[in-house]
Formats: structure tokens, C-alpha cells, sequence
């Protein structure tokens, strides 16, 4: 059997540590720990497979180890913090942040989110097929299927669908959309974004009033979940 996942927890509250701790451990995974900056940079170093992040730390502040970390590795990190501005969460995620969890915060999202990351990150090799609902994506073939009849989409609509499902659980800022997708002169474009995610959900979401898919992250951006 592989070994567990191992989890780094940087966070300086040691009620909230123990807390989370207990948690990730309950779910079988390994937990190393940090109580400030210097130390979660430095535990970085044993290559962990996900980090939980507070951003309040006591010498400095966590995003400085978020910047870092993505100067040279691609580990999924979920930033736990009171900081509940959406302009915060916007810097965060566009640091290179997977995911935000605003304290307090339950259990049971906490874990979801852990383990919808851990989820994404053993991805290796990018699957070209994915399926979610009654739809079938099929990146190698450029073809969007609703059982098996085709679903026509508009080029626009189609890169935007596998952009964001390429990076499937992921929280996906207007930002990053409008640059991946239509490219860094449009970054300011949030309303022909929705304009375009509206589209994409009356072709594909069985209720496009109450989506399951294709998800928004008020204030923040979207999230695709299969």
C-alpha cells in the first residue's frame, strides 16, 4: 500500500492547530507542523502533498511562502484565514493559492476540500476525458457529448469549458479566466465572463439556475467540479 498523505500545517493558533490536526489525522493523514513563516518555508522543503495555510503568521505574512513554493513546485495549497475581504482572497488565488477556507470553518468542509485537492494533485498525467453529469468532454478530440449526442459550443465557450476543467476543484479567480482564456488584454472583462459561463451553463448544466458544475465563487471567480 502507498504510504498516507502527507499534510503541512502552518498555523501559529494553537487551539485551531489542534484542531486541524486531529482532523487531517482522523482522515489516516500524515501531519507536519509549523507555528510561523520561516518554519513553514523550511518544511516545505520535504515536499509535502498539500499545505494548510493560515496568513496571519507571527514573523510575516503567508503568502510570502505561497509566492515561494510556487517558484518551484505545483503543491496544492489551502489557505485557512479571518481575513474574509474577497479582495484578499483574489490576491491569495492569484498568489498561486488552490483553495481559501475563512475561519471558523467546519470539519467536514475542511476535509472536502483537502481531499478534493489531493484528488486533483494525483492527476500526473492530465486525463483527456472527463465526465461529469449526463456530459463527456473529450479534450483529445475537441468534442462535447450530452449521451452521446453532441453539444455544440462555440470555439470561445469550448476553450473556456476545458481551461476550467482542466483545473477541475480548483477556485479560479476572474483573473486568471480571462488571461488563460481570452488573454492578459481582457483581465478586466468580468462581465463578458459571466456572459460566457451563463452560455455554457444552459448547454450543460441540467438546472442552470442551481448549477452543480460550473460554480461560482461570489466576488472571487468560479470553480469547475465533475
Amino acid at each position: 500500500m502507498s504510504p498516507a498523505p502527507r499534510i503541512l500545517l502552518v498555523e501559529d493558533e494553537a487551539g485551531i492547530r489542534r484542531f486541524v490536526r486531529l482532523a487531517l489525522e482522523g482522515e489516516g493523514l500524515r501531519v507536519l507542523e509549523a507555528t510561523d513563516l520561516r518554519g513553514g518555508i523550511r518544511l516545505t522543503a520535504a515536499q509535502p502533498d498539500l499545505v494548510v495555510l493560515d496568513l496571519g503568521l507571527p514573523d510575516g505574512d503567508g503568502m510570502a511562502l505561497i509566492r515561494d513554493l510556487r517558484t518551484w513546485s505545483e503543491t496544492p495549497v489551502i489557505v485557512l484565514s479571518a481575513r474574509d475581504a474577497e479582495a484578499q482572497k483574489i490576491v491569495a488565488l492569484d498568489s498561486g493559492a488552490d483553495d481559501y477556507l475563512v475561519k471558523p470553518f467546519g470539519t467536514g468542509e475542511l476535509l472536502a476540500r483537502v481531499r478534493a485537492q489531493l484528488r486533483r494533485h494525483a492527476r500526473d498525467v492530465e486525463e483527456p476525458v472527463v465526465s461529469f453529469g449526463d456530459i463527456r468532454l473529450d479534450r483529445s478530440r475537441r468534442v462535447v457529448e450530452r449521451n452521446g449526442a453532441p453539444v455544440p459550443l462555440t470555439p470561445l465557450e469550448y476553450r473556456l469549458l476545458a481551461f476550467m476543467s482542466a483545473r477541475a476543484d480548483r477556485v479560479l479567480t476572474h483573473r486568471q479566466l480571462l488571461t488563460g482564456v481570452w488573454g492578459p488584454a481582457h483581465d478586466e472583462d468580468i462581465a463578458y465572463l459571466r456572459v460566457f459561463v451563463a452560455g455554457l451553463r444552459r448547454k450543460l448544466e441540467s438546472d442552470p439556475a442551481q448549477p452543480r458544475h460550473l460554480l461560482t465563487e461570489i466576488g472571487v471567480g468560479y470553480r469547475f467540479v465533475a
